[in-house]
């Protein structure tokens, strides 16, 4: 079987970063994944994780597939995509049909109706669905059931998680996309391609909580007994930590991104406050004036606080507020500041760490990167549905994506819209 690739594209706010694996077939004859390339380039038209410009993001992301072309040595015809920012929404939503068969046999269309009728709890007219994830299924009345298929009853439920997004932040960024000529394969919620990415099978069996930082925004994703418990973007990003420090330091922004580089650290406690200090001129201040270590510390920390305090509050609302056994693991490239972790540990009074991909690659500096975890994820999101697929596993299973090429979503937006782009591209 010829190797196939597979892209993950991260659209984010600072940075667009796209990651490619290569799926090949072993003696054993089992699915092994290989991350081959990847390549970055900063972003344009695109504000808190939404296009702000089109012209700008097309340009972007043009640039970005050309790099990763000449790194790769392959074309690259399409990708899963991945779309985050405050547009997008989580909601609980319950199912329930009547099982078609006269004897109660359930079967997998059966649990295709379930979901399909879980649906129409959460579908206005301005959202796009993009993932319905089943946390469990009920069978007259019997709860806690995975996998209802071979089972018997007569009344089918099921208790779902589906994730939107609203129709117009959707749109313009699959337009975006399409019109760098690339086509969609998936459209996948960003902090759910890290999760998956980063966090083991035990993980998010005992309970785990996935911090993505960005540039504007910070993904949440809480998991527990496998299932994802709740989606959420907060609208705190690593870009509001150097706007803090161009105002209290009165410098540039990018004066301040020099600082919070070379000098940044969000744990305060750990630099001593007779530390020493710079001079702003040296990282391209107008005028000469000593800061000092401890103050650059003290004002990125406050901000980290106020990051790590909307997490704990959505941890409240789900009742998880201190009581997930694996704890915060911190990914995305804000991610990666000095002192995160003790900042985790002290506010949300849980076990903190970074998250590390658990993916072969022959480019390890690049798995260890926490700011490409997201388009890596999205590569892992493909694998796993080939997997499944060459396994015979249901998709309606630990792979929960309904944006699938064909699915749902594409089907009912992305297709239509792709032949009406490609036809303005010259």
């Amino acid at each position: 079987m010829k190797e196939r690739l597979l892209i993950g594209l991260d659209v984010g706010t600072t940075a667009i970063r796209l990651a490619a694996g290569k799926v090949s077939v072993g003696q054993d004859r089992r699915l092994s994944l290989n991350i081959v390339g990847g390549a970055e380039v900063a972003s344009q038209g695109v504000s808190k994780g939404s296009v702000s410009s089109i012209e700008d993001t097309v340009s972007a992301i043009s640039s970005c597939l050309e790099q990763a072309e000449r790194v790769i040595g392959e074309p690259l015809v399409e990708a899963a995509v991945g779309i985050g920012g405050t547009y997008i929404t989580s909601q609980d939503a319950r199912g329930v049909i009547g099982v078609s068969r006269t004897d109660g046999d359930i079967r997998a269309e059966d649990v295709a109706r379930a979901i399909e009728a879980a649906k129409t709890f959460v579908n206005p007219a301005n959202q796009e669905i993009l993932h319905v994830l089943p946390r469990s299924f009920s069978i007259d009345g019997q709860s806690g059931i995975k996998d209802p298929v071979g089972m018997q009853g007569i009344r089918l439920e099921v208790d779902a998680l589906i994730v939107q997004g609203l129709s117009s932040h959707v749109r313009n960024f699959t337009r975006a996309v399409f019109r760098t000529g690339l086509d969609i394969t998936e459209l996948v919620y960003a902090p759910l391609a890290s999760g998956e990415a980063i966090t083991t099978a035990r993980q998010r069996e005992l309970g785990v909580c996935v911090v993505t930082i960005g540039g504007a925004t910070t993904g949440v994703s809480v998991y527990e007994n496998g299932e994802l418990l709740r989606a959420v973007t907060i609208p705190i990003g690593a870009d509001h930590i150097t706007n803090d420090l161009a105002i209290g330091l009165r410098v540039s922004l990018e004066t301040a991104e020099k600082i919070k580089r070379v000098h940044g650290t969000a744990f305060a406690e750990s630099v001593p406050k007779r530390s020493g200090v710079f001079d702003l001129i040296d990282y391209g201040g107008d005028t000469s004036e000593e800061v000092s270590f401890r103050l650059v510390a003290d004002i990125i920390e406050a901000r980290v606080e106020e990051m790590f305090e909307k997490v704990v509050i959505e941890l409240r609302k789900i009742d998880r507020e201190g009581l997930l056994p694996s704890g915060i693991v911190l990914t995305g490239g804000g991610a990666k500041l000095p002192g995160m972790i003790e900042v985790g540990k002290k506010i949300m009074r849980l076990p903190c760490s970074h998250g590390v991909c658990h993916i072969s690659s022959s480019l390890p500096e690049m798995i260890q990167d926490s700011a490409f975890s997201t388009s890596l994820g999205l590569v892992q999101w493909q694998f796993e549905h080939e997997r499944r697929a060459a396994d015979g596993v249901p998709m309606y299973g630990n792979v929960k994506s309904v944006a699938s090429k064909g699915g749902e979503l594409l089907g009912k937006i992305g297709n239509p819209l792709k032949k009406i782009f490609k036809s303005f591209i010259p």
